[in-house]
């Protein structure tokens, strides 16, 4: 597949300029919607950490990360094939060569690797079974004070905070506005 992308995209995120080209059949493919750029802004990079943006889409929020953490592994994972080629892409496009793109249905091709950091912007489509299982397998993944960044709508902010605490021992809630919450928990 050499150039699956038919949009572009350019944003200032943390301080840099950045390009991503897209496609039709990814999220937010025009855009970066308002929830990945309050995630965006919101997370803590851990300096020289490994971190990962599961559900990376065309790859906004690794390849952010890749630029706040030049010392570090990123690592960008999705269980479709176009996102991770468009990641895939725009990690070169701009500039970052320390991530890796993994096509991967949630945790399964990196169940070895241990994180400092996490973050999703956690569809909503999704089942809360999914969710819990998705919140299980990354607490397996964390490393010690490791942190799990998430941003949803609103309307499911109280089943994060009680899944959180559940999992995790442990709640904060972050930035919000009027559509998403930002929400975080170490491991």
């Amino acid at each position: 597949m050499d150039d699956v992308s038919n949009f572009q995209i350019r944003a200032k995120l943390r301080g840099y300029p950045l390009e991503f080209k897209t496609e039709r059949d990814l999220f937010s493919y025009k855009v970066i919607d308002e929830g990945t750029k309050l995630l965006i802004d919101e997370i803590e990079i851990p300096e020289g950490g490994t971190c990962l943006d599961l559900g990376c889409g065309y790859g906004a929020i690794g390849v952010t990360m890749a630029k706040l953490n030049p010392r570090g592994k990123n690592y960008l994972v999705d269980k479709d094939f176009v996102a991770t080629e468009c990641a895939r892409k725009n990690c070169e496009l701009n500039g970052v060569f320390n991530t890796d793109v993994v096509l991967s249905n949630g945790f399964s091709h990196i169940n070895n690797i241990k994180f400092d950091l996490i973050a999703s912007n956690l569809p909503t489509h999704v089942s809360k079974e999914t969710r819990m299982q998705f919140f299980k397998d990354a607490k397996k993944q964390l490393n010690p004070g490791g942190k799990i960044y998430v941003v949803t709508v609103n309307k499911i902010k109280p089943y994060i905070e009680r899944t959180f605490e559940e999992v995790f021992g442990n709640y904060t809630k972050g930035t919000h506005d009027k559509t998403y919450t930002v929400s975080w928990a170490t491991g």
